[in-house]
């Protein structure tokens, strides 16, 4: 303390300042080293080992006492022969510029040998001069797994043919490969940080359960497959993507703390349809055998072609009829006039049951022009129809005022035809829990059709035997 304070006068000092512990820079020093992931080790200018941290005592099993000090590392951490060789190439990097990489084989202090990868630099005095150089060095194994993994996340998110896409704790993407963008219909930026509500129409649900799922419990054991509807500026496209998942936890963390889940992911989209149709076509194919082995057991053909309606109604449809044309079968040459239809089957709209025979009187259906069957009977071609967007009241009202039951919203009408002549129409109705029909179902419903004609030929040509 100077002799003026010690005397009391300050009139020219400023307020005491507290006296500092030389030692701090040291032990800060000493503990960043300490904590350091990588074996590091410092030589001054004249080769003297002046720095030696925790990891290099791990990795060599020599301590920071027994190796500062050292001159060199010939004898202790390097074999003599090598020392020459090893201590040259660290020392040169004091007089070049950046980092050096270099592989070399070390001494424990057991005797064994390990290979590192060391990187080196210049230490620069206050002066700027090279004081020194320091060494990083970490097992070349532990070097090469780093290397890899590195390479490993690059790859995945530049070049992989499959979507991945890191999803943060709030499920919300945080890193997307060009892949995964694409899919989403989205570019890699523009996506971070969204909601995936505001990527997906559907699916959206069972995909936010499944990252919950990984956050809590982990990776499932198997690949899952969830459908969702993309939007799109072209509108919402339904995908099919096989899924994995894998938890992300922080690797410095004492316990597992979730970054994230990794969902990697591929479009297998037309592989499910290819399925779905096969799969459909198999089981419809079944139907048709069935249908014709049972109604070749009925000795009436007009109950063979309910028998035909009802084996094709299964997963086809909620409701069928047959309507004939009255006054008999009408040949192309002889059509002349408006076609009138007349009900002779229906299934049945309440309990479930077999179809009914109907059409006793042969009074006319009151179907108004335009109705779906007139069309189909008088173009002799399969016509679609539906009510469309619209509310439960209007659907309703459409189909009673197109006489069919009040649940119906989709249609298809197609022809019965044999021996060159229009016999009927039969109609398929489905509700408002199926899909519309689409033209692979207008390919099965024509071949029912064809079954249903030809028995209810077969029953005209019968009759007056009867």
């Amino acid at each position: 303390m100077s002799a003026s304070r010690r005397s009391g006068t300050t009139d020219e000092l400023g307020p005491e300042e507290p006296e500092r512990d030389s030692s701090d820079g040291s032990d800060l020093l000493a503990a960043l080293l300490d904590g350091m992931d990588a074996a590091l080790c410092a030589f001054d200018a004249d080769g003297v080992v002046t720095h030696w941290n925790r990891e290099a005592e791990r990795i060599l099993g020599w301590t920071a006492a027994e190796a500062v000090g050292r001159h060199g590392l010939a004898g202790w951490a390097v074999r003599r022969a090598d020392a020459e060789e090893v201590e040259g190439r660290l020392m040169s990097a004091m007089h070049a510029p950046g980092r050096q990489v270099h592989e070399f084989a070390l001494l424990t202090k057991d005797g064994g040998r390990v290979l590192v990868r060391t990187q080196s630099a210049a230490v620069r005095g206050p002066d700027g001069k090279p004081a020194g150089v320091y060494c990083a060095f970490s097992e070349v194994h532990a070097q090469i797994d780093l290397e890899r993994s590195i390479a490993l996340s690059e790859a995945l998110f530049e070049d992989a043919s499959w979507g991945v896409v890191l999803v943060d704790a709030d499920l919300r993407p945080a890193v997307v490969n060009a892949h995964a963008a694409r899919a989403l219909g989205t570019g890699r930026t523009s996506v971070l940080g969204r909601p995936l509500g505001e990527l997906l129409a559907q699916g959206v649900e069972e995909l936010e359960s499944a990252l919950t799922h990984v956050l809590a419990e982990g990776a499932p054991p198997a690949p899952a497959e969830i459908w969702v509807s993309v939007r799109t500026p072209e509108g919402h496209k339904r995908r099919c993507w096989r899924s994995g998942f894998l938890r992300l936890a922080s690797p410095l963390a004492e316990e597992p703390v979730p970054l994230g889940v990794g969902w990697l992911f591929q479009d297998v989209t037309e592989a499910k349809q290819s399925e779905q149709e096969a799969a459909l076509l198999r089981f419809r194919t079944q139907q048709l055998h069935r249908a014709a082995r049972a109604a070749a057991e009925c000795e009436d053909p007009g109950e063979a072609a309910t028998v035909h309606l009802d084996f094709a109604l299964a997963g086809f449809a909620d409701h069928a009829l047959i309507d004939r044309v009255a006054g008999g079968p009408v040949a192309d040459a002889d059509a002349d006039g408006p076609i009138r239809l007349v009900r002779v089957a229906a299934t049945p709209s309440g309990a479930p049951g077999p179809s009914r025979l109907a059409g006793q009187a042969g009074l006319p259906a009151r179907y108004e022009a335009g109705h779906p069957a007139l069309q189909c009977a008088e173009r002799a071609g399969t016509v679609r129809a539906g009510a469309g967007p619209v509310s439960a009241d209007e659907a309703r009202a459409w189909a009673l005022a197109r006489q069919w039951p009040p649940d119906a919203v989709h249609a298809l009408c197609a022809v019965l035809r044999s021996r060159g002549r229009t016999l009927g129409v039969v109609t398929f109705l489905r509700g408002a829990g199926r899909s519309a029909f689409e033209r692979s179902d207008a390919t099965y419903a024509e071949d029912v059709a064809v079954r249903i004609a030809a028995a209810l030929d077969l029953a005209d040509s019968v009759r007056p035997q009867g």
